[in-house]
C-alpha cells in the first residue's frame, strides 16, 4: 500500500501552508475552509508534513 497524508483536523489551523506547497494539487479546501488531502491524488512525498507549522499533516497510519 503506497504512502498517504491525512491531515488531522483537531491540529490544523487552516494556514494553507500545504495547498501551497503541494506538487500534486493533492489538498482540498471544504466550503466551511477545512483542508484535506485527496488519497487519489497524494503521491505520499511528505512535503505537506514537512511545511505544516502544527504537524498537522501526517502518514495516515498515524492520525
Amino acid at each position: 500500500m503506497a504512502v498517504v497524508y491525512k491531515i488531522d483536523q483537531n491540529r490544523c489551523i487552516s494556514c494553507g501552508t500545504c495547498d501551497m506547497e503541494c506538487k500534486f494539487g493533492a489538498v482540498r479546501i471544504s466550503d466551511e475552509g477545512k483542508f484535506s488531502i485527496d488519497a487519489e491524488a497524494c503521491r505520499g512525498c511528505g512535503i505537506c508534513a514537512g511545511v505544516c507549522p502544527v504537524d498537522a499533516a501526517m502518514k495516515s497510519s498515524e492520525i
